[in-house]
């Protein structure tokens, strides 16, 4: 008897497996998702009585809920073809005080913050003329993790993630 079984369950599997109906309808067009880096160049941050110093700015097109974003200041050169990239959030000890930069997303945008101890208007060289890489990491890439990754590296993130860090979008 359970031979007989076992036969019919092995005969209507391979005439099921063999079926073919009408092709479904269209699905929705994928959206081609990768890493991406996207740099503002030369930019000052802005006075808002509410929120301090601050650089706002859109992500067009829109990040997946899943996604995450990193976002490195730079720092210094080494030389013309080498930038240092710092991950924000950071505080810098400075004469004047502390002097705290710091970073927030959505979906749709982000927003940059500079606050500090003292007034930041006295430190112009902290406010104005900055460059930020903002690193985009798809929320699929997220089995990967971070802790397997040193993030205060920009270089080991683009080379972990496999981002190509060639093709930067300016945003400004």
């Amino acid at each position: 008897m359970k031979k007989i079984f076992l036969l019919l369950a092995v005969v209507g599997s391979a005439i099921l497996s063999s079926c073919e109906g009408d092709r479904g309808p269209q699905g929705p067009a994928g959206t081609n998702i990768e890493s991406e880096v996207f740099e503002l160049r030369n930019v000052d941050f802005a006075f808002d009585n509410t929120e301090g110093y601050i650089i706002r700015n859109d992500l067009n097109p829109q990040i997946l809920l899943a996604d995450n974003i990193l976002i490195y200041r730079m720092t210094g050169t080494i030389d013309s073809n080498t930038p240092i990239w710092q991950l924000i959030p950071r505080t810098l000890f400075l004469q004047e005080g502390e002097l705290d930069y710091d970073y927030d997303f959505s979906r749709v945008d982000f927003t940059i913050y500079a606050g500090g101890t003292f007034n930041l208007a006295l430190t112009p060289e902290y406010i104005n003329n900055q460059t930020f890489r903002i690193v985009i990491i798809p929320g699929f890439l997220s089995n990967k993790g971070t802790k397997s990754v040193n993030t205060n590296d920009y270089n080991a993130v683009i080379n972990y993630y496999g981002i190509n860090d060639k093709k930067i979008t300016i945003l400004n």
